[in-house]
């Protein structure tokens, strides 16, 4: 069998629309927070090590590169929950058309910028 259709390859090219994105972006944040989790679990356990430890931790908390890479982990983690919850709130039936589709992933960004805006903002 000869398959006609044309193909694009070129990622560039695709325009994908926003409920596309947002599952993809849901996907991604995913895989921050399950990477971010080895972090975090390496500095408590450091910061429960000893006095020295806690210290330590303290002290790296401090600089800016740990700070942004909590922070971006702590971003990954809001971002999926929001998301999961439209997700959630989908599974029950609400928002399942297209329109429906597209409303719900404008207010994952929304909502999610505002709270990784709050989140950064806490953490510095």
């Amino acid at each position: 069998m000869k398959d006609n259709r044309p193909k694009n390859l070129e990622l560039q090219t695709i325009h994908f629309p926003l409920p596309a994105i947002t599952s993809i972006l849901h996907r991604i944040s995913g895989v921050i927070i399950f990477v971010g989790i080895a972090i975090l679990l390496y500095l408590l356990a450091e910061s429960l090590r000893s006095e020295q430890g806690f210290a330590n931790v303290q002290q790296w908390l401090t600089s800016p590169l740990v700070k942004f890479v909590v922070w971006g982990v702590l971003a990954g983690l809001l971002y999926h929950l929001i998301a999961g919850v439209k997700h959630l709130i989908m599974d029950t039936g609400i928002g399942e058309t297209l329109q429906g589709g597209i409303n719900a992933a404008r207010i994952v960004v929304v909502v999610s910028v505002i709270t990784i805006i709050a989140a950064g903002v806490w953490i510095w």
